[in-house]
C-alpha cells in the first residue's frame, strides 16, 4: 500500500527529493528540512474533552483582574510554569504543567445557542437552516472522529472512534454511514460496577462458538446483501455494527483495553474517582491500544446560577486533577506528542455576570486549551480585549481548530466526501492552520 502523507505527497516522492538534493538539483538544508517536516508521516490520535454547558474561560484560562468587578468573578489568578501565562487559582496542578498545554485566547464564533454551537464545536459546521435530509439537526456533517475513523481507520481490533460515558448527539458520522459511527460507552467509568457489555459474550456462549455462528451469519447473509442493498441502501448498517460486535467480543486487546479495572489504584486516584477523571484514565487506555479519536462528553458546565460555587466546589477540582494527570501520564509514557488534546465547551460564558451570580452562554470569545500531538506548548495564542467580549486580535473559529486537528493526524482538510446524493462536502468548512502552535 502506498504510503502518503497529508499533504498530498507520498513517501517514495519524498525519497526521491532527497535523492535530487544529494545530486546537486539546488535545494538548500533548510528547504530539505522543511519538506521533511510538512511530508513527515503522522500516526496522531485525539482525546477531545467536551466540557457541555459551556466552561467559564474568563474564570479559568482568560482571567481578568484588571476589569470591573461585575466582569472580573471572584477568582484570583496565580502564576504558571510558563512565564507570562497565569491562570485560575483553582487550577493549581494545571499551572505546573503549563508548558504542555497551549491557549488560544482569540476563539470565538457566531452562536450562543447549545445545539447549533455543539455542532459547530464538534464537526467545524455550523447547521443550515431548514435542513432537511431526514437526519437531527446536531448531526448534519460528521464530527471530527467520523471523519477520522473513515479516512484512517481501525489499528488492529480496537474501534477507531469512540465516545464516553455517552454520545452527545453531534457526535456522529451523519452521511458517512455506519462505518464511521462511534463506538459509544454507555457508562460511567467512575462506577464500582462499570464494565462495557458489548465487548463480553453472553455466558453461554464460548468465542469458539461465536466463531462458528459469525461463519453462519456470513453464509446466510450472502443470499440476502443484494435483494437489502436494492431494497434498502442503508440495511448494511446491520451487518456492519454486527461485524463489530464480534469483532471485540473476540478481541483480548479489546477487552484490556476496557478494562479500567486493571488499571493501578493509585494512578486511578491521582486521576480523580469522579466520571471527568476516570474518563480521562479511560480515553488514555483506549489511545494506547490504539483508538484514533476519543470524545469525553462531560456535563454539566452550563452555570447560570451560582457559577463561582459550582466551578470551586466541584467542576474545576475535577478539570485540574484529571487534564493534569491525563497530560502527566501521557508525557511519561511517551504519548504526548502522538496525542492531541483538546479542551473546550460550545462557547464560553457572559463576561457580565447575573442577578443569579451566574455567567450565560456567549460564543463571541472565549478560549480553547490543546496539548500535543506535535503542537507547540507553552503558548498564549491571540488575546482577548479588556472584558473578555471580543478577540483583541486575530481571531480563530471552530473551522481553524478542525483544519489544524486533520492537518495534525494526516488529513488534508480540503480533501472532500461525496453525500449519498453524490454532493461533495470538504472534510473540513475552509479554516487555516493555527500557525503559531503547528510547529
Amino acid at each position: 500500500m502506498t504510503n502518503r502523507f497529508c499533504d498530498g505527497l507520498i513517501r517514495r516522492d519524498f525519497l526521491h527529493l532527497g535523492s535530487a538534493a544529494l545530486f546537486g538539483l539546488g535545494l538548500s538544508t533548510a528547504q530539505l528540512l522543511r519538506a521533511a517536516n510538512k511530508a513527515r508521516s503522522r500516526d496522531v490520535s485525539v482525546i477531545y474533552i467536551y466540557l457541555k454547558g459551556g466552561l467559564s474561560t474568563i474564570d479559568t484560562w482568560d482571567m481578568k483582574p484588571a476589569a470591573p468587578s461585575e466582569f472580573r468573578g471572584e477568582f484570583n489568578p496565580i502564576k504558571t510554569k510558563v512565564p507570562g501565562i497565569e491562570i485560575c487559582e483553582h487550577l493549581p496542578m494545571m499551572a505546573k504543567v503549563m508548558d504542555k498545554v497551549s491557549l488560544v485566547r482569540s476563539f470565538r464564533h457566531h452562536n450562543s445557542d447549545h445545539g447549533p454551537a455543539d455542532h459547530y464545536m464538534l464537526t467545524g459546521y455550523f447547521p443550515q437552516a431548514g435542513f432537511n435530509s431526514g437526519l437531527t439537526p446536531n448531526n448534519q456533517k460528521p464530527a471530527h472522529g467520523a471523519i477520522i475513523a473513515r479516512k484512517l481507520g481501525p489499528r488492529g481490533s480496537v474501534p477507531p472512534y469512540v465516545t464516553l460515558p455517552k454520545m452527545h448527539p453531534s457526535c456522529g458520522s451523519a452521511y458517512l454511514g455506519s462505518s464511521a459511527a462511534p463506538f459509544v460507552i454507555e457508562g460511567d467509568p467512575n462506577a464500582p460496577d462499570f464494565a462495557v457489555p458489548d465487548i463480553v459474550p453472553p455466558p453461554t456462549l464460548a468465542a469458539a462458538r461465536l466463531d462458528d455462528r459469525k461463519k453462519l451469519l456470513a453464509a446466510i447473509d450472502r443470499f440476502h446483501k443484494s435483494a437489502e442493498a436494492a431494497i434498502n441502501p442503508a440495511a448494511n448498517a446491520v451487518g456492519t455494527f454486527r461485524e463489530r460486535a464480534f469483532d471485540l467480543m473476540t478481541s483480548p486487546a479489546a477487552k484490556k483495553a476496557f478494562d479500567i479495572h486493571s488499571e493501578d489504584e493509585k494512578l486511578r486516584d491521582a486521576y480523580g474517582r469522579n466520571t471527568l477523571g476516570q474518563s480521562c484514565l479511560m480515553a488514555r487506555r483506549l489511545v494506547e491500544a490504539g483508538v484514533r479519536a476519543v470524545t469525553i462528553d462531560h456535563s454539566n458546565w452550563d452555570t447560570h446560577d451560582a457559577n463561582f460555587t459550582t466551578l470551586k466546589r466541584q467542576l474545576l477540582p475535577w478539570l485540574d486533577i484529571g487534564l493534569s494527570t491525563l497530560l502527566t501520564d501521557l508525557s511519561e509514557r511517551g504519548m504526548l506528542n502522538t496525542t492531541l488534546v483538546v479542551v473546550s465547551g460550545e462557547f464560553g460564558r457572559t463576561p457580565r455576570i447575573n442577578k443569579q451570580a451566574g455567567r450565560d452562554h456567549w460564543g463571541p470569545a472565549f478560549t480553547v486549551a490543546v496539548a500535543g500531538g506535535g503542537l507547540a506548548g507553552g503558548v498564549a495564542v491571540g488575546k482577548s480585549d479588556a472584558r473578555a467580549e471580543k478577540p483583541a486580535s486575530d481571531p480563530y473559529g471552530p473551522e481553524d481548530l478542525f483544519a489544524t486537528i486533520f492537518h495534525q493526524v494526516g488529513i488534508d482538510p480540503k480533501e472532500e466526501f461525496l453525500t449519498p446524493e453524490g454532493r461533495p462536502v470538504a472534510v473540513c468548512n475552509g479554516g487555516r492552520l493555527i500557525e503559531e502552535l503547528v510547529r
